[in-house]
């Protein structure tokens, strides 16, 4: 089966999940340089996009390295769902649209959004129906197996999908109700692709690469698409990639190496921000997770999570690089840091 949209040279390819607050323009070409085959907005609401709104269309935004990429929406009015997929395919135009039947938050299911939608099968045909007739791109949806686990039925549903016009799916195998406990049902991913016959993408509980050619092994599905398991490491996409090939896997970048990879990051976010401030306020969640597990972690998330400026983050990590804690030596000479800090 064949992905409806380019997906590069590899007949397995790894997706970066849309993720709010996440994967945004920065991370997305940064996994893309990592990786990462597919990038995939975070979600947008159908309504702000079709009344326009200032905040949400900035979102849509996306360089030309990001291709391909997919916009992903949400919202429970059809019509409304139809009228997103036609302004985002004519003004932006995207490589595909995809549909968010799979987001757990109270505040969207409350609207009957996201995973909301689950509890009406007959509703997810009509949106994606809406959406199909909107646009002249591919329509892929990413959905959840249930509502709840008396609703747990992930094949019934990608048929469903599939028979209104989902020209692939995405399954995170855990229903709403479970939002992020307990483990991703594996097994439900392969019954769904093994009965589908559009391309299924598996996601759920890829912490590692090993992971990702794991569920691979197991399912069968067509594409792995990573999540929170790219938090603050945005490298683990060439590794899975070289497992994927049958090639040893790459070590985890040295410290140097990582910190010089979240500046980059960093100074990409500044970039695109109008509000350098609260930019670099929002990104002190990617500079906590991009220190994780690092001798003496919680003292340098401390001073990360109240940074104000990029201009901090250089210093923090120029410092604790000096220091030497992460070698267990006095570190290296100052003009050496510096040259690390700014790599």
């Amino acid at each position: 089966m064949r992905f409806p949209y380019p997906i590069g040279p590899h007949a397995v390819p790894l997706f970066l999940a849309p993720m709010a607050g996440v994967s945004e323009s920065p991370f997305r070409r940064l996994c893309r340089e990592h990786g990462a085959d597919v990038v995939v907005t975070e979600f947008l609401s159908a309504e702000g996009i079709r009344r326009e709104n200032e905040a949400t269309i900035a979102k849509l935004r996306f360089s030309e390295s990001e291709h391909p990429i997919g916009v992903q929406i949400f919202g429970a009015d059809p019509a409304a769902m139809g009228e997103a997929a036609a302004f985002v395919t004519d003004v932006f135009q995207p490589d595909f649209v995809d549909i968010n039947f799979g987001c757990p938050v109270k505040k969207v299911v409350r609207r009957n959004g996201g995973s909301g939608c689950l509890r009406d099968l007959d509703l997810v045909q009509k949106v994606i129906r809406a959406v199909a007739s909107a646009t002249s791109l591919p329509v892929t949806v990413k959905v959840r197996s249930g509502w709840n686990e008396e609703m747990r039925d992930p094949v019934a549903i990608g048929l469903r999908c599939q028979d209104a016009g989902a020209r692939a799916l995405a399954l995170h195998a855990r229903t709403r109700t479970q939002m992020y406990s307990g483990s991703a049902r594996w097994d439900e991913i392969a019954a769904m692709a093994d009965a589908l016959e559009i391309p299924v993408i598996g996601n759920g509980d890829i912490k590692t690469p090993h992971d990702a050619l794991r569920l691979h092994e197991q399912t069968g599905c067509a594409g792995v698409m990573v999540g929170r398991g790219s938090f603050g490491q945005p490298w683990m996409f060439n590794q899975a990639r070289a497992l994927f090939s049958g090639l040893p896997m790459p070590p985890a970048p040295s410290v140097e190496t990582r910190f010089a990879i979240a500046i980059q990051h960093a100074r990409m976010a500044q970039s695109y921000e109008a509000d350098v401030r609260g930019a670099a306020i929002e990104f002190r969640k990617h500079l906590g997770w991009y220190v994780k597990g690092l001798p003496n972690s919680a003292d340098l998330r401390r001073q990360l999570h109240a940074v104000n400026s990029f201009d901090e983050v250089e210093d923090i990590f120029g410092s604790y690089l000096q220091s030497g804690i992460h070698l267990g030596d006095p570190g290296p000479s100052p003009t050496e840091t510096l040259e690390v800090a700014a790599a």
